[in-house]
């Protein structure tokens, strides 16, 4: 069977639910030694195919002061907000990735890091046009630390069958890419809804 098939067999044996569920991708993987900080995998992946969520983006900069599409921090709020817990917890809450100019990684390591790190949130580098960020809104994040499982949202119940597949095929893709023997470092995939049972794919 293809992904497509696969996925519509999915759709057609799951219970229907009174809300939109995502399609989760769960990635179990073999033969990867974690104790190698070479088979360790942190990505974020721009997947092709536009989900139903937007990905929230905070964004540490001075030189920026305000943008529609971002979450703009400046390095003279970092210190304050790390002193105070419901704004922390509120600034976690609403970003899903975390970008920052060069010069104030520092301060954010500094001030907000061991709040961020445990939950995988440290901020990339910002580089180059702010404009280029926006592709950052669909996308996932890939990581495997101590543990050979990736689990991840590759779409949702509303999206076109089709867009979905292509999204599932460009992360297995990729996956491919960044593990050490490729794939023969996958032992299953699966895919399932929100609340399904999942279900075994058959990936070339």
């Amino acid at each position: 069977m293809t992904i497509l098939e696969q996925i519509k067999n999915l759709k057609e044996n799951s219970k229907k639910r009174n809300f939109n569920q995502t399609y989760d991708l769960i990635i179990n993987l073999k033969d990867l030694d974690l104790k190698k900080a070479e088979n360790k995998i942190d990505e974020i992946i721009i997947l092709p195919k536009k989900l139903n969520k937007e990905k929230k983006i905070t964004i540490f900069t001075d030189s920026i002061k305000k943008s529609e599409d971002f979450n703009i921090i400046s390095s003279s709020k970092i210190e304050s907000i790390s002193k105070n817990k419901k704004e922390i917890s509120e600034l976690i809450s609403k970003s899903d990735f975390f970008f920052a100019e060069p010069k104030l990684m520092p301060i954010v390591g500094k001030f907000l890091g061991k709040y961020l790190a445990p939950r995988g949130l440290m901020p990339k580098p910002l580089v180059g046009p702010l404009e280029s960020y926006k592709k950052y809104k669909n996308a996932v994040k890939i990581k495997v630390d101590k543990q050979p499982v990736i689990h991840t949202v590759v779409g949702s119940q509303d999206m076109r069958d089709e867009d979905v597949e292509k999204n599932i095929e460009f992360l297995i893709n990729t996956l491919k890419v960044k593990l050490p023997k490729g794939k023969n470092n996958i032992k299953e995939i699966l895919l399932k809804f929100t609340m399904s049972k999942p279900i075994k794919l058959e990936v070339k």
